[in-house]
């Protein structure tokens, strides 16, 4: 392409810009886009597909704007002068400082909760609404949130971003990663129970062991009145008796 015609293109995405016009729509999320090449790079996002890397610490990216964004905090470009945290933007460092400052702009016209963004009381007002407007194209999930919807996208693609340095086991979300660091490869147990002595690494799976104790079963099929002492059994249950949630379908018999 010539200079005529990005001088030309640069025209036309200002024009629509100042005008507010969005024409270009994301056929997943339904987001709206000035331009064709801002739409194909925001696609990227639900491919779950990383492939710029950061040479400092391999995190890796699915696109270029995102990796140069990540690349600031490494630079120490935008650096809180209260605690050092070092963001990807201005914008995250004003939000950062919020959480110095207490400041809360924004407020639900229902329930009265405060937000430092604009964005998050817009997510929390879905909560009211019952609105999901993200929809997975793949399956018939829908979801409040973006994000939410770019996290499930990783069950469809097999995308697993996060690594562990200690043995090259693959995570889709970063809190899996901690939590295996921390299980496996940590003699770390603070949580214990008088029950039988056994140690812990979180209170969860504290909470979860001491129902083997108690007998206590907090959740309940919402098909019968069978209880479950874990969600992740409950979950188990709706799969395999009521065909609730998704099943993996081997390629090769179906």
């Amino acid at each position: 392409m010539n200079k005529v015609d990005d001088k030309e293109r640069s025209i036309d995405h200002k024009k629509r810009t100042q005008h507010g016009e969005k024409k270009y729509v994301c056929e997943v999320c339904d987001k709206q886009f000035t331009s064709k090449q801002y739409l194909n790079t925001h696609k990227q996002t639900h491919t779950g597909e990383n492939v710029y890397t950061c040479g400092q610490c391999e995190k890796q990216f699915s696109t270029q704007t995102s990796l140069r964004m990540h690349m600031n905090i490494h630079r120490s470009k935008y650096k809180c002068t209260e605690c050092g945290q070092c963001c990807r933007n201005n914008t995250a460092l004003t939000v950062h400082v919020r959480s110095h400052s207490g400041e809360r702009p924004f407020e639900c016209t229902v329930c009265n909760k405060r937000f430092t963004l604009s964005v998050n009381l817009v997510r929390h007002s879905r909560i009211h609404s019952g609105e999901k407007p993200y929809n997975c194209h793949m399956c018939d999930k829908a979801f409040s949130q973006s994000d939410d919807l770019n996290l499930h996208m990783r069950v469809h693609t097999g995308d697993k971003p996060y690594k562990c340095s200690l043995c090259n086991k693959n995570f889709s979300r970063s809190d899996h990663l901690h939590h295996h660091k921390r299980y496996v490869h940590s003699n770390i147990r603070p949580y214990d129970r008088p029950y039988c002595g056994k140690l812990f690494t979180t209170n969860s799976d504290l909470k979860r062991h001491v129902r083997t104790h108690t007998g206590a079963k907090p959740y309940s099929c919402r098909h019968c009145s069978e209880r479950f002492t874990s969600y992740h059994k409950l979950k188990g249950h709706l799969l395999e008796s009521h065909n609730e949630g998704t099943w993996f379908i081997c390629h090769i018999c179906q």
